[in-house]
């Protein structure tokens, strides 16, 4: 029945009715926090391009995290610096490297704080790439037992869970029996099924140096002019070999393969607002042409209603404060 017996703004007619029918709900319990660790001592870095993030030590990430569980946030995300880098990223995979000793000291002084590892080579190689290269190519099957190797040691410095972030093909499978085998079962797999080669990660890749020396990541990342049923096959493929969360990333441009993957998929959906969405909200607050607060949670409320059930994001301690002050 329509207008005049039909009138939707019944519906908004005030802050209680509106919150009576709203259908996206959104909470601290849906964040992961992305964290960048590096070795020394007593260090806190600000990263450039990400206002508000830094590249941390141990001892200031532990002091740091104390911020993070008082503000409600139950997940973070590590990516690691190293002291130096090679053609096979050894330190990715070594047992004293520094994402094995943030999980161990970590777990250590916060055990109820959920861990996820991202795995992959290309902060840790010095050509800058996801995976072993060989005569200017990427090399998949071989990479798949260096991401075994990284995988394995992260689960015996006490990880939550792992996400692989190489896009290789294959990966979930091989950790996944890696775990099995070793007696890691219980640890989760979050694979990024359906990442796109995107400039959107610009400054995550100056946090962490992961600019390629050549070439770019086009041969193993998605294509960004691609559809939905590419993703649908990723994500296929990842759950089939034992994925136990889905990520989509990055997550702004890409709500449209959310909604899809989601629709499609019973499994929790994860997605990650990237460092260059993050960076143009943080620069457009600055200059006074946005609300910040307000439009990040609009955008993070698109997340949700696009079908996402995690979201990685560098605002979420902002995030974790706004939703306080809405209590």
């Amino acid at each position: 029945m329509s207008f005049p017996y039909t009138r939707m703004r019944r519906l908004r007619k005030s802050s209680v009715l509106r919150n009576m029918v709203r259908e996206v709900e959104f909470s601290t319990n849906d964040l992961i926090y992305p964290m960048f660790v590096t070795h020394g001592k007593g260090i806190k870095n600000p990263v450039e391009s990400l206002p508000g993030i830094y590249q941390f030590s141990i001892d200031t990430l532990l002091f740091e995290l104390e911020n993070v569980v008082n503000a409600g946030i139950p997940s973070i995300i590590l990516f690691g610096i190293p002291e130096k880098k090679d053609s096979l990223g050894s330190e990715a995979y070594a047992d004293d490297g520094i994402i094995q000793q943030a999980i161990t000291r970590i777990k250590k002084e916060y055990p109820d704080l959920i861990v996820v590892s991202d795995v992959c080579l290309c902060e840790y190689t010095d050509h800058g790439h996801c995976g072993v290269v060989k005569n200017g190519k990427i090399l998949n099957d071989i990479t798949l037992d260096f991401l075994v190797q990284v995988s394995l040691s992260h689960a015996r410095a006490g990880v939550d869970i792992i996400a692989p972030s190489d896009m290789m093909d294959g990966r979930i499978g091989a950790i996944r029996e890696a775990l099995n085998r070793d007696g890691y079962e219980d640890v989760l797999l979050m694979s990024y099924s359906v990442k796109y080669a995107s400039s959107f990660n610009g400054p995550f890749r100056e946090a962490v140096g992961t600019v390629p020396k050549f070439g770019d990541r086009s041969t193993y990342q998605m294509d960004y002019r691609t559809g939905w049923r590419q993703a649908l096959r990723e994500t296929a493929l990842d759950l089939e070999e034992g994925a136990d969360i889905i990520m989509v990333k990055p997550a702004l441009a890409y709500m449209d393969i959310i909604r899809k993957v989601r629709d499609e998929c019973l499994c929790p959906i994860a997605t990650f607002n990237v460092s260059g969405e993050y960076a143009m909200l943080k620069a457009a607050a600055m200059k006074g042409w946005i609300d910040e607060k307000k439009v990040v949670m609009e955008i993070m409320s698109g997340f949700k209603r696009a079908g996402a059930d995690l979201i990685l994001t560098y605002s979420a301690l902002d995030i974790a404060r706004w939703l306080k002050e809405l209590d």
